[in-house]
């Protein structure tokens, strides 16, 4: 693995920097210094992050417009009512209006109850856990008491490699360049890679993994390839490794 090692290094040195963030919806989150307002802004931005990346942008964009610039003032002041009119012209692909209106109420039940989303992944997390999985079947369920309903949020306990919540994480307690972090309890090093198509077929290439699809199962496989390179901070590469051309690049040995 030390040459992987090195290699990565490269690519995390050129390409892991913000200047390459755009277009992206991690971009949204810098614009919340304050870490109530940017978990709940990140929530939103991760969880609408499929697509067409114009069209993500836009959508994400729509919705954090309506929050008058604090996600978390908006949440604990507005009603359920208010938040079904504010939107109710919402539709973006297979979520409509009633959908965000639920995820707002549901987020703003986890305020209520924990004081913060990242109380609520601290109270569905163990210290013996192998990784973050338990954190968050535990706060998906706490969000959408029906999540398999909805298509915001997605349950590991249903084999999904749950990209957009890995993909959240990773915005949330990593802190680098790229990544604003803001969770200060919660250990990079029980992070899983945000699994896509794209990054299942770049590590299959790489030899992190023999399974045939971008599932759960797959999505562990890999992070513990990744945790023989990195075990304190196995999706530091991520983001290097995902940039537009990157993953051509690297499997030809340019880099």
């Amino acid at each position: 693995m030390d040459i992987y090692k090195v290699r990565f290094e490269k690519l995390y040195s050129e390409f892991n920097k913000r200047d390459f963030v755009s277009p992206d919806p991690l971009q949204f989150l810098y614009d919340y210094p304050d870490v109530k307002d940017r978990e709940i802004a990140g929530l939103i931005a991760a969880s609408l992050a499929f697509g067409n990346i114009k069209q993500i942008l836009k959508s994400v964009n729509t919705v954090l417009e309506k929050t008058q610039k604090s996600p978390y003032g908006f949440i604990t002041n507005y009603s359920r009512k208010d938040f079904h009119s504010i939107f109710q012209n919402f539709k973006y692909r297979f979520v409509r209006g009633d959908d965000i209106a639920e995820f707002f109420l549901g987020i703003k039940s986890v305020i209520n109850e924990f004081g913060s989303l990242e109380n609520c992944f601290l109270s569905g997390y163990r210290h013996e856990d192998p990784n973050i999985l338990g954190a968050i079947e535990f706060t998906v369920k706490k969000i959408l008491p029906a999540p398999h309903k909805s298509y915001l949020l997605t349950l590991p306990s249903r084999g999904s490699a749950c990209k957009r919540l890995n993909l959240y994480l990773r915005w949330m307690i990593r802190k680098d360049e790229v990544d604003p972090g803001g969770w200060e309890n919660l250990s990079p090093s029980k992070l899983l890679i945000p699994l896509d198509t794209h990054m299942w077929k770049a590590c299959k290439g790489l030899k992190f993994t023999k399974r045939n699809q971008a599932d759960l199962k797959s999505a562990l496989e890999i992070t513990e390839a990744f945790k023989k390179i990195c075990p304190e901070d196995p999706v530091k590469y991520d983001f290097a490794l995902t940039r537009a051309g990157i993953r051509k690049t690297f499997h030809r040995g340019k880099k």
